[in-house]
């Protein structure tokens, strides 16, 4: 089938459609445009999802759990996921819209050609048959002409009233009208002739040419059209194993969590050590001795609680204590930038070892890397010194000696928190809180028992480690760590006020120029090995004096009468006494 024979004279309507098919593959080249444009903003609206759900610098240590893991790997394949649709995106602008628009152009310019060839082809037939007629016409009237001369000539000729002259005229103007006639007559023929040739050519040979050209040109149009979509399917074919890929990836990701798994790390992460607490014993009011006694142990329990809580909320602002003699002035156990103590005391037992095993690594890491980077410095040394050209050694000395300190201080550091963790292997499991045993040994209310928080501790002291500290989940400061609150006596006890001078910003000294008078007594429920600096020992059992009450850090100022050295004070653990406090 041919256009230059089928439709010889549907030129104008092949001018139509050739146009129409050019405008629909520009509108083809459109719609990959836009899809382009969604491809490129899906890929970064996955990007900035991503960035969005990435965890936060606070999270790291849930990273741990499975499920957060498993969530971290799903974003990864989320962002291998933008990446293969920015792949398409730029596939589709360099093999598709190029292709598209090199296409287009090399169609127009060719229809124009094609298009202005035919009409000049359609002007020349049309010229040729304008000359045809005009030869036809004047045939026509040379041949009307000559017939009516004729005619004249042959009235003339037999009218005897005119002379021979006359007739004579008649006839050389009819010789010529016939002559004229002829000459038009055989113009006519031949333009006719002409014409027939030329309309011949022109429908047969030179018109059929140009739409054959259209045909070509409209077939290569839509072949570009079939193979632009074929390729912008391949493109996105080409992504497929990839996207398929990250998708096994979520899959993956999904299964790999383990529900049991992140049950034990949770305990790992959160258990103290210490056991629950034993049964409550009943309290029998029916022995005790008198109501008053009942009603000032119910008065002094109000009012010792009332103080401890008042001294909770005041530990919020974390000052400097500085007791009688400037005795805690010292900074033993200085706290960690995240608010620990450097030993981890302030923690539950098992999550104190499980830091301090975290940090022993993190410093062996730490030397591994600074040992072989002094080694390095070494040999670059040997290698200076053997050959002066390469560089100076004495610009590696000072290099080495640094790193000789550093590894040295990180040496020492590590045997330090390998002390710390020997010490906390050592400190045994209590079967029963602090807080437990104080309970099971209340006895008829005559107490007021205080406990700066409600967690459980270790009954078990030794020097760094305070088992208030460790059943506490925040820190808390001690007198060893010479961090405190402020604090307030009991009103109309004389010399319980607090003196404050400010320095500094979070800073207050205390100067007591006499003894504080006692604010109540207090019982030694467990033996106390005082190993830090402002705390005394004390026996199980044993009496003391209440001088200063707990103010929220878990540390009780107490006062006992020594036959060798006079009166003796110091801090015990709030946790290690039972208090009753004077009316």
């Amino acid at each position: 089938m041919s256009w230059g024979i089928e439709l010889w004279d549907q030129y104008d309507n092949l001018a139509i459609h050739t146009n129409k098919g050019i405008e629909f593959l520009d509108k083809y080249a459109n719609f990959i445009r836009d899809r382009l444009a969604i491809e490129t903003e899906y890929a970064a609206k996955l990007r900035r999802l991503v960035k969005n759900y990435q965890p936060k610098k606070k999270e790291e240590e849930d990273n741990e759990f499975t499920s957060w893991q498993a969530f971290r790997k799903v974003l990864n394949e989320i962002s291998d996921l933008a990446g293969q649709r920015e792949v398409v995106a730029e596939s589709l602008q360099l093999q598709i819209i190029q292709g598209i628009s090199l296409l287009s152009k090399t169609l127009r310019e060719e229809r124009k050609k094609c298009l202005s060839n035919g009409t000049i082809l359609h002007q020349n037939l049309t010229t040729q048959l304008a000359a045809l007629e005009r030869a036809k016409r004047n045939y026509e009237k040379a041949y009307r002409d000559s017939e009516k001369a004729v005619e004249n000539y042959k009235k003339a000729d037999m009218d005897l009233n005119l002379s021979r002259a006359e007739v004579e005229r008649y006839k050389n103007i009819m010789t010529a009208k016939i002559q004229q006639s002829d000459d038009a007559k055989n113009e006519y023929a031949n333009q006719l002739q002409k014409s027939n040739n030329l309309q011949q050519q022109h429908y047969h040979e030179l018109l059929p040419e140009v739409f054959n050209r259209l045909q070509e040109l409209d077939e290569k149009r839509t072949r570009g059209i079939r193979e632009f979509i074929i390729s912008a399917a391949d493109v996105e074919s080409s992504v497929a194993p990839i996207i398929a890929r990250c998708l096994e990836g979520m899959v993956k990701a999904g299964e790999s969590i383990n529900e049991k798994e992140d049950s034990y790390k949770v305990i790992e992460r959160y258990q103290s050590g210490f056991t629950p607490p034993g049964d409550i014993p009943f309290e029998d009011l029916s022995k005790m001795d008198t109501l008053d006694t009942s009603q000032e142990s119910h008065y002094n329990h109000v009012q010792s609680s009332h103080l401890t809580v008042k001294g909770t909320i005041s530990a919020n602002k974390i000052k400097k204590r500085v007791g009688i003699f400037n005795i805690f002035g010292s900074n033993k156990n200085s706290l960690t930038a995240d608010g620990q103590k450097e030993d981890f005391s302030d923690l539950p037992p098992n999550q104190r070892r499980k830091k301090l095993q975290a940090k022993i690594a993190e410093l062996q890491q730490k030397i591994q890397q600074e040992t072989a980077a002094r080694d390095g410095l070494m040999k670059m040394k040997v290698v200076y010194e053997a050959n002066s050209s390469l560089g100076n050694p004495m610009t590696v000395e000072g290099q080495l000696n640094e790193s000789e300190h550093k590894l040295e201080k990180l040496k020492m550091d590590l045997k330090k928190y390998q002390g710390y963790l020997e010490k906390a292997n050592q400190i045994p499991i209590a079967n029963n809180s602090p807080q437990a045993n104080r309970t099971h040994s209340m006895n008829n209310g005559h107490r007021s028992s205080r406990h700066s928080n409600g967690s459980t501790e270790d009954n078990n002291f030794d020097g760094d480690f305070h088992p208030d500290d460790a059943g506490s989940l925040s820190s808390s400061a001690s007198p060893e760590s010479g961090l405190g609150t402020s604090h307030t006596s009991l009103p109309g006890s004389g010399h319980g006020s607090t003196h404050e001078n400010a320095i500094g910003e979070d800073a207050y000294y205390e100067t007591e120029m006499e003894p504080l008078q006692p604010l109540g007594t207090c019982r030694a429920l467990y033996p106390f090995e005082a190993t830090s600096e402002g705390s005394i020992p004390m026996n199980e059992g044993e009496e003391l004096q209440v001088i200063e009450i707990d103010q929220g850090d878990g540390w009780t100022r107490v006062r006992r009468i020594n036959n060798t050295n006079g009166w003796d004070e110091g801090f015990v653990p709030t946790s290690y006494i039972e208090c009753t406090l004077y009316a």
